[in-house]
Formats: structure tokens, sequence, C-alpha cells
């Protein structure tokens, strides 16, 4: 499955070759939990994890549209694969916002040659991971929670606090480096196989070499910053995608499956007025949000291209944007991955179909980012004409 190098006809008809083929073992792997081993080995394959790349590497030079576009196509069918496709991206570009323009180079042409795919243990918030310093590096001690993607992936994004005071660590290591313990100990009742758990760190050795410092994430490097509007970015898309997934087969199961109710007065579930209004009523909140994400997608595109000249009003526009896409996506995909067992009916609660995954996906990623938060940023550049706080890191 691997891609010629330049059309995009090619790995757009893959795209949608992949979405077939998860879509078939999406409500058993659910199920399952664990590793998504098949999926991610089908995306290393098919060569979508060298988008960005240069075509010199086999890449696409492709951008955060594309990017997130095809996020949302898998999620229609697996969110959690989708998330791990999106972080992948995430992981990388962070080498980008903090690392050198040498750093940025070799591991843009390691992964693309490899077709490496990327994992997260990064929070530089997390006080409970270390670094000290080595004669040759640092020496990495700690666990370290909500690491998705970090099993079966070859790079891993971590980040540390350093115990000299002098701030945090941000690296690029090999996942399968000795002293690095992978927990394989998720277990919400959401996003199963995204492998969210924790890595615990046993005198882990980070090379000089590994170490991102070329910029300091502070005020003083807004682009640096930027990192938390592809991940906030990356997750909207998940979870609209996965709202138009459960949207799409609530219909159709709806067509063929749903039994009138007997005090409706019609032939079918599909007459019954309550179940018009419904679908009409879900579909509108699926184009705001949609109309939403075009308008948020071209503001980080835009401000992602801007890189080092990014201004604070700049950057702060974009929050805004984000913050207004994600608060309309997670009412929307709440209201509609709940709603649609209305119409759907009582038989469609049977485990043999698992549509309730929809909704566990949606709540499970919600509640790692409360949108009461984010309208109260909303509010304070409405009424104040304050952007939200800088966030170095996300």
């Amino acid at each position: 499955m691997k891609v010629a190098t330049g059309i995009k006809s090619d790995y757009l008809e893959i795209v949608q070759k992949l979405v077939k083929e998860f879509a078939k073992t999406a409500v058993e792997r659910d199920k399952l939990g664990g590793t998504a081993k098949v999926e991610r080995d089908l995306i290393r394959h098919s060569g979508l994890l060298r988008l960005p790349a240069p075509e010199k590497y086999g890449g696409y030079e492709e951008n955060w549209k594309t990017i997130l576009h095809i996020t949302r196509e898998i999620a229609k069918v697996d969110s959690s694969v989708a998330h791990l496709f999106g972080y992948h991206f995430l992981c990388l570009a962070s080498v980008e916002l903090y690392g050198t323009t040498e750093q940025v180079e070799h591991f843009t042409k390691e992964t693309a040659e490899n077709d490496y795919f990327w994992g997260n243990a990064f929070n530089p918030l997390d006080s409970h991971v270390a670094a000290t310093k080595g004669d040759n590096g640092w020496i990495i001690n700690g666990k370290k929670s909500f690491c998705s993607g970090a099993s079966d992936s070859d790079r891993l994004l971590i980040s540390a606090q350093k115990d000299d005071g002098s701030g945090v660590l941000i690296a690029v290591i090999p996942t399968n480096r000795e002293g690095i313990l992978l927990g394989n100990d998720w277990d919400s009742f959401g996003q199963r196989q995204t492998d969210s758990g924790s890595v615990t760190f046993e005198h882990l050795i980070v090379h000089d070499s590994e170490e991102l410092d070329a910029y300091e994430a502070t005020d003083r490097n807004l682009f640096a910053t930027v990192r938390t509007h592809i991940a906030q970015s990356i997750l909207i898309h998940v979870l609209l995608g996965t709202a138009e997934g459960a949207y799409e087969a609530a219909k159709n199961y709806t067509k063929t499956k749903t039994r009138p109710w007997v005090t409706s007065h019609v032939d079918a579930a599909i007459n019954d007025p309550y179940h018009i209004y419904h679908y009409g009523e879900l579909f509108v909140k699926l184009k705001a949000a949609d109309a939403l994400v075009h308008i948020s997608n071209e503001l980080l595109e835009n401000t992602w291209a801007l890189k080092h000249r990014i201004t604070e009003e700049q950057r702060g526009e974009c929050s805004i944007a984000v913050a207004t896409t994600k608060v309309q996506v997670i009412q929307t995909a709440l209201d509609v991955t709940s709603q649609v067992f209305q119409m759907m009916g009582a038989r469609s609660t049977s485990a043999q179909y698992n549509f309730d995954r929809y909704w566990r996906n949606v709540r499970t990623h919600t509640l790692h980012d409360p949108i009461d938060y984010k309208i109260r940023d909303i509010g304070q550049y409405i009424l104040n004409n304050q952007y939200p706080e800088i966030s170095s890191y996300s």
C-alpha cells in the first residue's frame, strides 16, 4: 500500500480503503481494548505517516487542513485510531516548535524513510518525572500518565522536570530504549485503543542530541505555544468525526431496523414526525460545527505558516477561533451521540451493535478539556478584549 509520491488522489483513495478496513473490526476492537496493532501497521504501510514530509523523502508536503481532514474521516469509524493518527503529527510537529533546524531535518527524514509512528509521553506540567544531568545527557526517572500512542510507537516525545531547576526537558527518543516501561494500563470506558495509559522511566538515558532545546516555550516564543492549537484542532476533528459516524450509523439503523411506535400512526419509522424533526435538528448542529471547523482550520494553517513571525494578536485570534469551534463541536457531539438512541429505539442498545461506543468515546475526550473554561475565555475576549492565557504546552 505504498503511496506514489506527489499524487493526491492516490493517498485519498488509500484513506478510503483504510477506513473500510477499520470499520470491519471497530465494534469488536472497542470491546477488546488494548493496542490496535494491525490498524497501526496498515497506517505505517500506507505511507500516510509522511504526509507533511518533503517529496525528496517520499512525502507529500501536505498541510494541517489535509491531516485534520483525514483524522476526521478515520474518526467516523474509529475514534481511537484517529486520535493516534492525529497525535503522531502533533508529536512530529513538536520538533519544529522546540527543536533546531537540523533536528527537524533529521527526524522528518528518519520518520518518512522508515514510516515511523510517533507516540506521546509529553506533559511538561507533570511533576512526577525528573531529569538529572549526566555526563553526556540526562537521566530520567518517574511515571507519566495519559501517554496516548506510546505502545507500539517507534519514536516517543517525552518531557521531564529538570531537577536543577532550569526548566523542562523535551526530547525525542526510540520507544524501545532500555529504561522505558509501557504500563498498558489504560482502562477508561472510552477511547479504549488509544493506549493512553502510563509510561515509567527507570534510569532512562537521553542524549544531548535528542533534547529539543532551541526555543523555550514562553511568551517570548509565541510559535512554540501554537502546539496547543494543533492539539485542540486534532481533538476537534476526532470528536466531530465521531459524531458524524454516530449520525450515519443511526440513520442507517432507523431506515432498516427501527419499528414505528405503536401510537405514531405511521407505516415506517422514517415517517415518524418526531424522528424527522430530530434528524433534521441534529443535521443543522453538525453543519454548524462543520462551518466553524473550516474557519478555525484556516486560521490554524495561517498561524502555523507564520512560524516565528507570529504576533500575540495573531495567536490570540487563532485561540478564539479554535475555542469557539471546540465548544460547538463538543456540544454537538454529546447531543448527537446520546440523542440518536431516541430515533433508533430500544433494540439499538443491544451489545451486538455497540452503538454506545460513540458516546463513550466523546464523553471521555470532553472530560479532559472542560468547555466551561473555553466559554469563559470567549466571554473575556468579547467583554474585556482579553485573549486566552498563553499556554506553553498541551
